[in-house]
C-alpha cells in the first residue's frame, strides 16, 4: 500500500526551504566570484583573487551542484504542489529526494567546511599584508554556503521521514 502524498502544508515548507537554499547560494556565489583584493606597494601591485585559493574552487564546485540541485528540486516540488496528486509523489521521487538531498548537503558542508579552514589558516598572513577585505569576503562566502547547508540538511530529515518504511 502506497503512503499517503505529504500535505499541501509539508510541500510549502518543502519550496519555502529550497528557496532559502538558492537565495543563500546564489549570494554565496556572488560574493565568492568577487572576492578580489589588490595590494599596491610602490611601483609594484599584488591582486589575490578566489581563484588562487584551491579551497575557494572547491566551494565554487559546490555552490554550482547544489544550485543546479536546486533549480531541478525547486521544479519539481512546483510540479508537485500545482498537480496536487499522488502521481507525481511516487516512490521514486521520494528515494531520489531522500538521497539527492543527502548527497548534496554533504557536498555542501564539505565546501564551507574548506572555506573556513582555508581562510582562518590565511588570515594571520593576508591580515599582515592589508588584504583583511579579502577575507572578510571568504568568511561571508563561507557562512551563507553554510546556512545553504542547514536548509538543505533540514530538507534531509524531511525527505526521511516522507520515505515509505519498506518491510
Amino acid at each position: 500500500m502506497a503512503p499517503p502524498p505529504p500535505s499541501m502544508s509539508t510541500r510549502m515548507t518543502v519550496l519555502v526551504l529550497r528557496v532559502l537554499t538558492f537565495a543563500f547560494l546564489l549570494i554565496s556565489i556572488v560574493i565568492l566570484t568577487t572576492n578580489t583584493s589588490t595590494l599596491e606597494a610602490g611601483d609594484a601591485e599584488f591582486k589575490i583573487r578566489f581563484k588562487d585559493v584551491y579551497s575557494y574552487q572547491y566551494m565554487l564546485a559546490a555552490i554550482v551542484i547544489g544550485m543546479a540541485y536546486t533549480i531541478l528540486q525547486v521544479a519539481l516540488t512546483l510540479n508537485h504542489i500545482v498537480k496536487r496528486n499522488a502521481e507525481t509523489s511516487g516512490d521514486g521521487n521520494l528515494v531520489f529526494d531522500f538521497y539527492g538531498d543527502k548527497v548534496i548537503s554533504y557536498i555542501l558542508a564539505t565546501g564551507a567546511a574548506a572555506a573556513f579552514g582555508a581562510t582562518n589558516d590565511m588570515k594571520p598572513l593576508l591580515a599582515l599584508f592589508g588584504f583583511d577585505n579579502f577575507v572578510s569576503k571568504g568568511y561571508a562566502s563561507a557562512s551563507l554556503l553554510f546556512l545553504g547547508f542547514v536548509c538543505t540538511a533540514i530538507l534531509s530529515v524531511l525527505s526521511s521521514y516522507a520515505l515509505p518504511k519498506k518491510v
